[in-house]
């Protein structure tokens, strides 16, 4: 089963990511511990063990756990929950809920969860862990498109799936998990998302990201410094939107780090906490309304100037 095991080395660290294949129910509360350690919110759960070992598609479900195992100083990576970095989670579903399950080209893959512990985030494992879920999807499941969510304002992800991976937004859900609280989101900042369908077949970009020069900006964007949690912080605020603005290419500015966003301005001021508010309504609206004018998403730049700014690049359909 060498297509469910692969050993990848980044920045000088060997990883071991792997399928999981235990009929043990014991065996998956790994994910559900490093998933909580991720999101950091309690309310949202993984199913029970035993469940989650029923879903495996190597048992009887159409699920996909795969671990990212970070070999320790001076030893090979173990392939056991004090090894593991990263995991990503998904299972098989529908796109049209009239045919169901009754046509084969009706499936696609709903990725779910993916997420790298604190000190590995710095090795590339999102973006290695995907790889290797694509080839596993492509190779063992014998699908090609694989839909997810991911928050427009986090460029982190924006940039591995939209820049990276060349993934199509399909469209804008406002609030899509409700109150979202823990580590990556904050109950008062809605939790919407862009919904996401990856071609699995489609080769990932290469080369320098095309130039913003010409296009019209549809958010005026200035800095502020904040009493922040835990220090003083400079943080990108909203001066002005210009929603009806026109053009061949237009470009909707994010935040460079929306998580320590997040973070930062999760205190007493009101002001203060009103920031990334402020950018998940504006952004909302401009979004809604460039995909209602025939606008769609075709990049994201994260351009290393001075300021360095976060970017999605929209043209006219």
């Amino acid at each position: 089963m060498s297509d469910l095991e692969r050993t990848v080395v980044s920045k000088g660290r060997r990883f071991v990511l792997r399928v999981e294949t235990s009929h043990d129910a014991a065996d998956y509360e790994k994910y559900e511990r490093i998933r909580e350690e991720i999101w950091g919110f309690p309310d949202d759960h993984l199913a029970g063990t035993r469940n989650m070992m029923c879903e495996n598609f190597l048992a009887e479900g159409g699920s996909l756990f795969i671990g990212a195992f970070a070999e320790a100083p001076g030893r090979e990576a173990g392939v056991n929950a004090s090894h593991l970095a990263g995991f990503c989670y998904g299972f098989v579903g529908i796109v049209d809920k009239t045919v169901g399950f009754r046509d084969p080209t009706n499936l696609r893959f709903y990725s779910q969860f993916a997420g790298v512990r604190r000190e590995f985030q710095s090795y590339g494992l999102g973006i290695l862990m995907k790889e290797f879920q694509r080839d596993v999807i492509l190779g063992r499941f014998g699908l090609d498109t694989v839909i997810c969510t991911f928050d427009p304002l986090t460029g982190i992800n924006a940039h591995r799936n939209v820049h990276h991976f060349g993934m199509d937004v399909l469209e804008y859900r406002t609030a899509t998990y409700g109150e979202y609280g823990g580590l990556l989101n904050r109950t008062d900042v809605p939790s919407d998302r862009f919904l996401m369908s990856w071609d699995l077949k489609r080769k990932p970009r290469k080369g320098a990201p095309p130039s913003i020069d010409g296009c019209g900006r549809v958010l005026r964007v200035g800095t502020r410094r904040v009493a922040g949690r835990t220090s003083t912080l400079t943080l990108e605020v909203i001066r002005d939107a210009d929603l009806g603005l026109d053009g061949d290419r237009l470009v909707v500015r994010i935040p460079r780090d929306f998580y320590l966003m997040l973070r930062g301005t999760d205190v007493e001021d009101p002001d203060v906490r009103r920031i990334p508010v402020d950018w998940r309504d504006h952004t909302r609206r401009a979004f809604l309304g460039l995909f209602e004018r025939g606008y769609r998403v075709i990049d994201f730049l994260k351009m290393t100037g001075r300021p360095p700014a976060n970017y999605y690049l929209l043209v006219r359909s």
